[in-house]
């Protein structure tokens, strides 16, 4: 598992989320505990770190891992509930908090977790098992066009109307159960030039819908800043121009100290500033780590600081 699974930005992250030896810091996906693992080098003997991962195989590995640690607390819950672990482990405020947006090597390339096309497997797409519905679920239950609305929106997808139309034609015949079968759906209306980066396409949408991975990403940077000590910094690590947007805008929105109309004469709307933004411009990986890792391609690194 940990030959399969490199932290991207490790060391830029951490950089810039430890500012506080003694502290106790909040890791909101903990993979295979690079970033926990890398966090926790960088304390003294009075700091913490609390991490949290939806997905059990992950969580079982560092709980392994990390075994007769007491200073490294572990939980199996969705990061959006920062504000629900902080209360059970009776803290006020987290001195730093990291979360990394992307899908671990493992899971992308485990065929029992169905997230990748490249190998035969159910079509599920959960990270958390314990949610209702699977992939295969929503492809063979919901309408065309709120398949067409999906693959669009969360997949950036322009040919998501002909491939909804595709697979509602395929269904009536048979459930859609396996990769494969999608695989092929889509294919049969593809161009063969384009069918990788509409596979990916396709599967990525499915898979932020199936876990509500957009509105966690939202719940999660809400419930954060309550919970930041003054000074502290959130630190967010994206992978598509989805959660990229919902990170700048919040950080630009926690920015602002007023948010009147700009011909308000006075200043009603008694907005709050909270954050300061360190990274003005997103931090990417070097050449060198794109080199020894292709899925650190797209990742963008934002940090802001509470006030």
């Amino acid at each position: 598992m940990t030959q399969a699974h490199k932290p991207v930005l490790l060391k830029e992250s951490v950089d810039y989320l430890v500012t506080k030896k003694d502290g106790v810091y909040f890791e909101g996906t903990l993979g295979f505990g690079g970033h926990t693992e890398e966090i926790f080098s960088r304390l003294s003997k009075k700091g913490n770190v609390v991490s949290t991962d939806v997905d059990l195989n992950a969580f079982n590995y560092c709980k392994e891992k990390f075994k007769g640690e007491d200073r490294i607390k572990l939980y199996n819950f969705n990061f959006s509930l920062i504000d629900v672990i902080a209360k059970i482990e009776s803290l006020e405020f987290f001195d730093g908090i990291l979360a990394d947006l992307g899908v671990s090597s493992f899971q992308l390339d485990n065929a029992a977790a169905g997230f990748s096309y490249s190998v035969n497997s159910e079509l599920d797409l959960r990270l958390d098992k314990n949610l209702r519905k699977t992939a295969a679920d929503f492809i063979n239950q919901e309408t065309e066009e709120k398949i067409a609305n999906v693959i669009f929106e969360f997949g950036e997808e322009k040919n998501s109307r002909k491939i909804a139309r595709q697979v509602s034609e395929a269904r009536r015949i048979k459930r859609i159960e396996t990769t494969d079968e999608l695989k092929k759906i889509i294919a049969s209306v593809t161009n063969p030039k384009y069918l990788t980066k509409t596979l990916s396409r396709v599967f990525q949408a499915l898979r932020i819908y199936v876990n509500d991975e957009l509105g966690a990403l939202t719940a999660f940077l809400n419930n954060s800043l309550p919970v930041l000590r003054k000074g502290g910094r959130l630190v967010v690590i994206s992978y598509h121009s989805l959660e990229d947007r919902i990170v700048k805008d919040f950080f630009k929105y926690e920015s602002l100290s007023c948010v009147c109309p700009p011909d308000s004469p006075i200043c009603i709307c008694g907005k709050v500033k909270r954050l300061n933004v360190i990274t003005k411009k997103p931090i990417v990986p070097s050449e060198s780590e794109i080199r020894n890792n292709k899925r650190a391609r797209s990742a963008k690194l934002r940090v802001a600081e509470r006030i």
